[in-house]
Order: C-alpha cells, then sequence, then structure tokens
C-alpha cells in the first residue's frame, strides 16, 4: 500500500489508514517502529510466526555452513536418542530420525531450509541444536530482534 507524505503543521507526515491502524491493534499516543525497513507495528511480545521461522532458518543455515552433513546428522542423532530416554518426544522427531539416518543430503537440506510448511514444522523441533556456539546463537537472536 502506498502513504502520501504531506505537510502536517510544520512537519511532514503521514496519515495512515484506519484498517492498517486496526491490524497493527495502534491508537492514538501508541508508538510505532521506524527503521530503515518502514515503519511497523509495536513488538508484543517476541517474534511474529514468520520472524521466528526466519531465525530458524539462520540458525540452520549457520549450522550448514560450519558444519558438514556427517557432523550434523550425528547432532541430531545424539539429541533425539537422549530426548527419547529422557522421555521427550515431539510429534516430528520420527521423521527428523529417518531424516538423519539416511543418506540424502537433499531431504536433510530440505528440512533445514526449506520454505514449505513441512519444512516449516520441522524447524519448530529442530534436532540439530547445540552445534553453533552460544555467542552466534546470541548474535543470531539479537540481529533477528532488530
Amino acid at each position: 500500500m502506498r502513504v502520501r507524505v504531506r505537510r502536517i503543521g510544520n512537519s511532514l507526515g503521514v496519515i495512515l489508514p484506519r484498517a492498517t491502524l486496526e491490524a497493527w491493534e495502534v491508537k492514538e499516543g501508541d508508538e510505532l517502529q521506524l527503521s530503515e525497513r518502514g515503519l511497523s507495528p509495536p513488538r508484543r511480545g517476541g517474534f511474529s510466526h514468520l520472524e521466528l521461522d526466519e531465525l530458524r532458518r539462520s540458525l540452520a543455515l549457520a549450522v550448514i555452513r560450519r558444519f558438514s552433513t556427517r557432523e550434523i546428522r550425528a547432532q541430531i542423532l545424539a539429541n533425539l536418542h537422549r530426548w527419547e530416554c529422557q522421555g521427550v518426544w515431539g510429534a516430528a522427531y520420527e521423521e527428523w530420525r529417518a531424516i538423519a539416518q539416511g543418506e540424502e543430503d537433499g531431504a536433510l537440506y530440505a528440512a533445514m531450509l526449506g520454505r514449505d510448511e513441512d519444512a516449516v514444522r520441522l524447524r519448530q523441533s529442530a534436532p540439530f541444536v547445540g552445534l553453533l556456539p552460544r555467542e552466534e546463537v546470541r548474535r543470531l537472536n539479537e540481529e533477528a530482534a532488530g
């Protein structure tokens, strides 16, 4: 959507449509976020689903850039084994086990980086955690938080 910059008193500004304000749940006196990317509503308690998945994808990409598929598969299987022994078993873990035990690198990369519904769902239970140093994870989290 386009909005026109207008003179408002001695300043310049834009008038936001009511539908946008309602969707953003903002009212008079609320503050908006202004960055080089544009104007956005204030954050309301964390990441949106899309932002959270983009963070997960950036973590997965950092893992892929730093480790071999053999190392990634080993970490996945080790985490899954540990979680199963602890009685902590998520719905997607059997799928991750099959991917990690398989020999097709494309399936591993698709699960870690894909944008389809299955990849998004699988990344919600990503068992390749623990490979990246804490400092790198912290940096990626901070970048995502903007």
